[in-house]
């Protein structure tokens, strides 16, 4: 018999090497080690739930970049999914209003706001409470206010005037209710509601930048002197004296 080079030796007994230690972590893990190049590391964490039933792993994020949404990708971020941020729009701006989960999250009240475009309340407390929080912008939603590549489009451009022009009103309000100072108001079960003033008159006067923000008549009480109740726009209280100093209402 010819003698076995020893290069081949030296190779048998590394391939028998090998092949325990294949069988060893085969053992011990379940499934063969991989070879070749390891795979990109995934990290996973578990979020906390209220429930322990059925916890869903999620991946570890980065902060969101401002991107362009569809109303599909938005509406996953409605805060019911604890672990994902809370996205809401407003004109097609996309703020992350994580930070307010318990406005805007589930039990919030907020929250059906969440996950869409909320610019139907664009007057109200939560366009303000959007801009004075100082939330996160995070892209624009593609469709009515902008298009496939991130241009605002022409609805988009008239609310934007039609939302200066509301804003000059409003301030012309703010100096004119300031001027003007509104009626006391008290409400009892046994008696009804009452308003009245310490100096002038009662009277309901119209709010110009209410309606042409809303398109909705708004009102308010006011107290006017007796030589300015000729001026327009004024209404007395149903059932009430032209020179009261308090009505029923």
């Amino acid at each position: 018999m010819e003698p076995v080079p020893s290069e081949l030796r030296e190779g048998e007994a590394e391939e028998r090497s090998e092949t325990k230690t294949t069988r060893r972590e085969t053992l011990e893990t379940g499934s063969p080690p991989r070879r070749g190049p390891s795979p990109p590391l995934l990290i996973l964490v578990r979020a906390p739930r209220r429930h322990r039933r059925d916890p869903l792993p999620i991946l570890l994020k980065k902060p969101l970049r401002p991107r362009l949404w569809t109303v599909e990708e938005l509406a996953l971020y409605n805060g019911t999914e604890e672990g994902l941020p809370i996205l809401l729009g407003i004109l097609g701006s996309v703020f992350d209003v994580t930070k307010g989960r318990s406005h805007y999250g589930p039990g919030g009240g907020y929250h059906h706001f969440a996950g869409r475009d909320a610019s139907r309340a664009f007057v109200s407390e939560i366009f303000q409470e959007v801009y004075n929080e100082r939330y996160i912008f995070v892209g624009k939603l593609v469709g009515r206010y902008y298009d496939s590549q991130g241009n605002p489009t022409k609805y988009l451009k008239g609310v934007e005037a039609k939302a200066k022009r509301g804003a000059q009103l409003l301030e012309k309000q703010k100096i004119e209710e300031a001027r003007i100072p509104s009626c006391n108001s008290r409400w009892s079960q046994q008696e009804g509601g009452k308003v009245w003033c310490d100096a002038g008159y009662p009277r309901l006067v119209k709010r110009p930048a209410d309606i042409a923000l809303t398109g909705k008549i708004s009102q308010r009480c006011a107290c006017l002197k007796e030589e300015e109740l000729g001026r327009p726009g004024l209404e007395v209280y149903k059932e009430c004296d032209y020179l009261s100093t308090s009505c029923k209402v």
